[in-house]
This record gives C-alpha cells, sequence and structure tokens, in this order.
C-alpha cells in the first residue's frame, strides 16, 4: 500500500512539531545523549515499510551513566515535598494533552493503529 502525499506530509508534520529527527538519541541522563554506541534501530511505518526514524541505542557506557544520573534523580525528587512534586506531575501532564493530537497521530503511525486509538493511547 502506497501512501498518499497528504499522509506523508502529515507525518512529516507529526515528526516536525514533536521534534523528531532522523537520527534520534535512545538514552537520556537529564538531556539526550549523543554518540551512542549501542547501534541503531529503525521505526518502521507498518502499513508501507517506510522508516519513520532511527533511533540511536545506549551502550554499557551511556547505560551506566543514565543508571547513575537516575540513581541522582531519585534521592533529590524524594526531598521535594508532596505538593510541589504533584505541581511537577500535573505539568507533565499538561505537557502531554498540549500535544496529545500528534502524539496519538505517532501512535498511530508506528503501530498502524486508527488514529482515534492513538489518541486513547495517549
Amino acid at each position: 500500500m502506497h501512501m498518499t502525499e497528504t499522509e506523508i506530509n502529515r507525518i512529516a508534520e507529526v515528526l516536525e512539531v514533536l521534534e523528531i529527527e532522523p537520527l534520534n538519541s535512545g538514552a537520556c541522563g537529564g538531556e539526550w545523549l549523543a554518540a551512542l554506541s549501542g547501534g541503531e534501530i529503525e521505526s518502521l511505518n507498518p502499513s508501507d515499510g517506510s522508516a519513520i526514524a532511527k533511533i540511536q541505542l545506549a551502550g554499557p557506557r551511556e547505560f551506566d551513566q543514565v543508571v547513575r544520573q537516575a540513581v541522582a534523580a531519585f534521592h533529590s525528587w524524594r526531598m521535594i515535598p508532596a505538593p510541589k512534586r504533584g505541581e511537577i506531575v500535573r505539568d507533565i501532564g499538561n505537557e502531554l494533552r498540549r500535544f496529545q493530537a500528534e502524539l496519538g497521530a505517532l501512535v498511530s503511525i508506528e503501530m498502524g493503529k486508527i488514529l482515534a486509538e492513538g489518541q486513547g493511547e495517549v
């Protein structure tokens, strides 16, 4: 099945709004890590097999860095009062809602689901 130009443009628009590049880091340790040593995987559109984007995989060095930073974040996070943590979680939810249409479209593209299902997952 071939995609129409409209479908191709919609996918490009979704990727741009979500700041998804042709090649993306697959590990975050406070910031996205570059030059990962674990190789790459490609996310494919199941409707036609076309590439959506590639993800750089973390190798052992990056994995250890992410784990160290996660442990440090846990220690500081648990010291934040519960009301402030709740406010931060609410802000995260608001950001997800702000991009709900694009995130739902991305789920739909990556999983081959209808748009309503993708948005429902978000």
